[in-house]
């Protein structure tokens, strides 16, 4: 078992609350009508508004990713995994630093920020980190707690995204994408890419193995299915897994996207109350029923690589590239 242990990494110096923006200027600038919607189904109309409109809220940034809502103080934050900084994001403030650098060493590896995020049931963020291949809680005096770095004494490989469970434990995946040679990395001590959770006191358990690249991972409403992307170029897939008190089994593919030639891969996604996912894949976010029928995709100016809700939770915002969107939905989800 793993007890959470608290190390000091970025303190109160650390947590930027300054007005410049990613390119410097916190300028809120919106842009409507940054991208199209793709209907393939006539059940999407009732998900999507007919004059939906994506808007693009910020740009600037390197690759951003790990979107979540502040409800309590009405902001999103979201990463930027290859700029080294985690964002916060409003409307009357726009984008703005909030922790940076997130990794402090030196390191000649892009990828070394925060990727996903969430929050714990006291509005603290929690954080998965590639550069110091950990899970970590930020606390209200700016330190910041490990809450699991390793696993049967080896070290994570670099946590990628999360999804809470209403038991309190924090489901996470695993990949390699924060070592620079990935599975060939001579740091890497895991010799595989897993999914895990992880308990209130810190007790970690593997859940799966078998996966080549787990990223973005979501409940269903009832939480008896736990959909998990396969970001692997080479098997781009949507799992589904049967949840049995609290363990994961019966693994199928929810969706094959092997045969598409857009950009992008399985990535990160949400659910919303009615059981559809919103899957970030080749091309946009892609829109599934519970039975795995393709119903239509979202397609911002860039590729999106994440998803969040927020404002009252029918806000769909989007971490794409080097941008931030978001698009009004009919549906709406939980925040966490």
């Amino acid at each position: 078992m793993n007890r959470a242990k608290k190390i000091t990494v970025v303190g109160l110096t650390g947590l930027l609350l300054s007005t410049c923006g990613a390119d410097g200027n916190s300028e809120v600038n919106i842009k409507n009508n940054a991208g199209t919607i793709e209907r393939n189904d006539p059940r999407i109309d009732a998900l999507i508004p007919a004059d939906a409109n994506i808007q693009k809220l910020a740009e600037g940034f390197t690759f951003t990713e790990g979107p979540v809502w502040d409800a309590r103080n009405e902001r999103l934050y979201f990463s930027d995994v290859r700029g080294n900084t985690i964002y916060s994001w409003s409307e009357e403030a726009g984008a703005k630093p909030f922790i940076q650098p997130v990794y402090a060493e030196e390191s000649d590896h892009p990828s070394v920020g925060s990727n996903g995020l969430t929050l714990d049931e006291e509005g603290r963020l929690i954080l998965m980190e590639h550069g110091y291949r950990r899970v970590s809680r930020l606390e209200t005096n700016g330190d910041r707690t490990t809450l699991v770095d390793r696993y049967r004494d080896m070290r994570l490989n670099s946590p990628n995204d999360v999804a809470s469970h209403s038991n309190g434990w924090l489901y996470f995946t695993d990949p390699s994408y924060g070592l620079a040679e990935l599975e060939n990395d001579p740091l890497r001590e895991l010799d595989y890419n897993g999914i895990y959770r992880l308990s209130p006191d810190g007790e970690i358990q593997l859940l799966e193995r078998n996966q080549t690249r787990p990223n973005g991972l979501a409940f269903s409403p009832d939480e008896e299915t736990l959909y998990v992307a396969n970001s692997d170029a080479e098997n781009k897939v949507w799992y589904a897994y049967t949840v049995i008190h609290g363990i994961i089994g019966n693994p199928r593919i929810f969706f094959d996207a092997n045969d598409q030639t857009e950009t992008g891969a399985a990535d990160g996604m949400k659910v919303d109350e009615s059981g559809n996912i919103f899957a970030t894949g080749p091309g946009g976010v892609w829109i599934f029923d519970p039975d795995g029928s393709h119903l239509g995709t979202i397609k911002p100016d860039e590729v999106p690589a994440n998803v969040a809700w927020g404002d009252d939770g029918s806000t769909l915002y989007m971490t794409a590239r080097t941008g931030l969107y978001r698009i009004q939905l009919s549906t709406r989800g939980e925040i966490p």
